[in-house]
């Protein structure tokens, strides 16, 4: 058993933490007299309260002790906060650790630091009351619950002499997310990942009501646990005295146990099968709002929802000025802190120094751990052309070739994973099985394929669990690729946005470096779900990521395998951007050599003259997004020369959705000349566009010829159908495409009503054709591309 601690160390921790809630409380009440030097008057106290106390104190009280547990042992750990709002709680420890004046220098250790250190918290221009890219040490953003724990388990990927400490929320642990990600310990390895020690927060309530897990009882609490892969050990209890004692020896037999498990595995003969261990993990069970008002306006409050967000808020009630004042005092601020403001140093000895800080840990500022990755030349899985639409090919199977090569090339850096909801080989992406399988700690079965302990390539089927490995993966220094089904995407969408806000504020933190690129590649996309039917149909994750700020959101487009490889080379060298990759794995026809779609790509937009008339006047101008609509495109390109033998197309095809926008508003946006060079002034434009059409006209509004673009998308209609029918049903397909041009070229009125009866009279013979065999009619099968 663990060494008791002696009283004097014991005393020591209760002031440390004492000061951190001093400061924590400080921050959401005070705008001055920050040591209480005087009476607080009215004066002192912010007009508007917005902080949250209520799980704060359990953060800060686990803070100060994995400070003395690092300290001891010389441990390499970092700190996930899942209840977000215990935002003035990591400030607080960041301040008194000296890493948030070290980044932050006029929030000095002083009087007038501690002032302005209050002053910021939940004001205008400061910081807001979550934890936050602003706070040192963090990885997690609190504005949404559900993810620390995929975020810890992230983290510790690849990182063997890591720890991350993660506690979590009893509110918190009633998302789907967060339940979905106790079962990560089935894909950590202790032989070559580091450790995440979960450490659910039992206070018993959330904003109003009590919480599941805090009142099952403790058996089958424990039982729940088990049947995670855990051992609980339990903290409970509200007398610091007894309570300090109690997790300082739990802490020990944690960390015993989980250097335990990492030795074995590390130790192990390489012949040896690995053994999936039961991880510990610590149940910290505290009164909500611990140490703060007990009772209000004759209310209880310590213990109760009551304490959720701001205990005393009604200050033009005077006992609420003398309880808060009280209350502050209690922590006895004198003893903790010199005239000054400054720490004693007594207790600042406490705490770790240097990287060992919490606070400043490098694996909490990762792009400052970031190393390149080491690239194959994309040229060399080029599908080679001898003309364009002469060869066909599936865009993502090429693409599994070029990372299973990426893969390789990194295998000994270790800081490159794939990621996927049990899509992988689906998604045509499984060349990765030639290095690496996919990781697995759990049974294996003789029919079961490509699993390894050792496996690098992450799937699980939960969307919310992959893309949070992926951003604590790419938060602590290391690069991923989350590859998806299209109309699955949006299970994440809310993820996608915290991640974006995450990315755009640590833009203008000058201490937080850029970090690799959160890539997603969606494929199985809706022009190709004909075969799963409306469920599966869904381009809108487009819109998503499009919505977001100029300097975060890149979506591509690439319209066959060439681009994609292109494309997919950028965005993993890129950095602090949100890249969506959208791509087919069918076998379509390919258009362009590797040397043109390298210059297309560049490009982001450009007029295919192979595929048009060379004339600077042409009579409209096709344009498209997207393979599929890139095939009907062309296809309809095909027709109107049948159908018009002198009608003057222009083809333009769109890789870089962004260039539609402005240059004033996005970066990657045409200036006006090079947008009206390519679409024209003032000639229809049909233009197919892989999602919903009302984006194309949300970022060509302010254009010369937006009112001549005639967008055909994705309109939410779909089945169980044929491939063709599906861009039927959208009227994207080739001949209405076809006729729209007619329609809308001036010069063409005459021929409209034939136009119109050919095409009618086509999608008759295509419904009856489909109902009757079951699949497209031969010319739509066999069409070919000719010049």
């Amino acid at each position: 058993m663990p060494v008791p601690l002696s009283p004097e160390i014991v005393a020591t921790l209760d002031a440390y933490w004492r000061a951190a809630n001093y400061l924590s409380v400080g921050q959401i009440y005070l705008c001055g007299n920050p040591l209480l030097e005087q009476p607080l008057a009215r004066s002192d106290v912010k007009p508007r309260l917005l902080g949250h106390w209520g799980t704060t104190p359990g953060v800060n009280f686990v803070y100060v002790h994995l400070n003395r547990l690092i300290v001891d042992h010389d441990l390499d750990m970092i700190y996930v906060i899942g209840p977000g709002h215990g935002g003035p709680g990591l400030v607080a420890n960041a301040y008194l650790e000296g890493s948030y004046t070290e980044h932050y220098p006029a929030i000095e250790r002083s009087r007038s630091g501690m002032e302005r250190l209050f002053r910021q918290f939940s004001w205008p221009g400061g910081i807001p009351s979550h934890v936050s890219p602003e706070t040192p040490g963090s990885i997690h953003e609190g504005g949404e619950l559900g993810y620390s724990l995929a975020h810890a388990y992230g983290a510790a990927f690849d990182n063997p002499d890591l720890i991350v400490a993660c506690i979590i929320g009893d509110g918190e642990a009633e998302t789907g997310p967060l339940a979905a990600s106790w079962h990560s310990n089935k894909f950590l390895n202790p032989a070559r990942d580091g450790a995440v020690l979960p450490i659910l927060h039992l206070n018993g309530f959330k904003i109003a009501n009590p919480t599941v897990l805090a009142r099952i009882g403790r058996e089958e609490l424990t039982d729940l646990l088990h049947g995670y892969g855990h051992e609980p050990y339990f903290v409970e209890g509200d007398d610091p005295a007894i309570l300090h004692q109690v997790m300082a020896e739990t802490l020990e037999v944690v960390l015993r146990d989980i250097k335990t498990i990492q030795s074995e595995a590390r130790t192990a003969p390489a012949s040896m099968p690995p053994r999936r261990p039961r991880w510990p993990m610590i149940v910290l069970k505290t009164p909500k709002g611990w140490t703060g008002p007990k009772v209000v306006d004759g209310l209880p409050v310590e213990g109760t929802w009551r304490a959720h967000q701001v205990p005393l808020a009604d200050f033009s009630k005077p006992e609420h000025l003398h309880q808060l004042e009280n209350w502050m005092r209690s922590y006895r601020p004198s003893e903790l802190f010199h005239t000054n403001g400054k720490l004693r140093d007594e207790l600042s000895n406490l705490a770790p120094t240097g990287h060992r800080r919490m606070s400043s840990n490098p694996h909490a500022n990762g792009g400052s751990l970031l190393q390149p990755l080491s690239l194959p030349d994309f040229r060399d899985f080029a599908v080679a052309m001898p003309a364009p639409g002469a060869v066909e090919a599936e865009a993502t199977r090429v693409l599994g070739h070029y990372l299973r090569e990426v893969m390789r090339l990194n295998l000994e850096q270790r800081n490159f994973r794939l990621f996927g909801p049990d899509e992988t080989a689906s998604n045509r992406l499984d060349a990765v099985y030639d290095v690496s399988g996919k990781a697995w700690m759990a049974e294996i079965d003789p029919v079961d394929m490509d699993l390894s302990a050792t496996g690098r390539v992450m799937e699980v089927l939960s969307e919310h669990l992959c893309q949070g490995w992926l951003e604590g993966y790419l938060l602590t220094g290391r690069h991923g690729v989350f590859s998806c089904y299209e109309a699955f995407t949006h299970i994440v969408d809310s993820m996608l946005n915290q991640h974006a806000k995450w990315l755009k504020v640590s833009r203008n933190i000058p201490w937080r470096r850029p970090i690799a690129s959160l890539n997603y590649l969606l494929t199985s996309h809706v022009w190709r779900q004909d075969h799963n039917g409306l469920s599966h149909q869904d381009p809108g994750f487009i819109d998503q990521v499009a919505n977001k700020t100029s300097d975060i959101a890149r979506v591509y487009l690439p319209p066959d395998a060439n681009c994609l490889l292109s494309v997919a080379d950028h965005c993993l060298r890129s950095r602090d951007y949100v890249n969506l990759i959208v791509a087919g794995k069918q076998p379509e026809w390919q258009w362009l050599g590797i040397d043109e779609a390298v210059r297309h790509c560049t490009a982001g937009a450009g007029i295919w003259h192979w595929a048009g008339v060379e004339d600077e006047d042409p009579d409209v101008v096709m344009a498209c997004a997207g393979d599929v609509p890139t095939l009907e495109t062309l296809a309809a390109v095909t027709l109107l020369r049948e159908y018009v033998p002198d009608i003057r197309i222009r083809v333009v095809n769109v890789v870089d959705l962004m260039v539609l926008e402005p240059r004033s508003e996005h970066p990657h946006g045409l200036d006006d000349h090079g947008f009206d060079a390519i679409f024209t002034t003032d000639r229809p434009v049909i233009f197919a566009f892989h999602g919903f059409p009302a984006m194309i006209h949300k970022l060509t509004y302010r254009r010369a010829n937006h009112r001549n673009i005639h967008v055909r998308g994705y309109k939410q209609e779909g089945t169980t159908t044929t491939p063709f029918d599906m861009v039927v049903l959208n009227d994207l397909d080739r001949y209405r495409l076809a006729l729209d041009a007619i329609e809308r070229v001036p010069r063409l009125a005459d021929r409209v009503a034939t136009a119109r009866d050919r095409y009618w009279t086509t999608m008759e013979r295509h419904k009856l054709y489909i109902a009757e065999r079951g699949e497209d009619m031969p010319e739509v099968r066999d069409w070919r591309w000719s010049t």
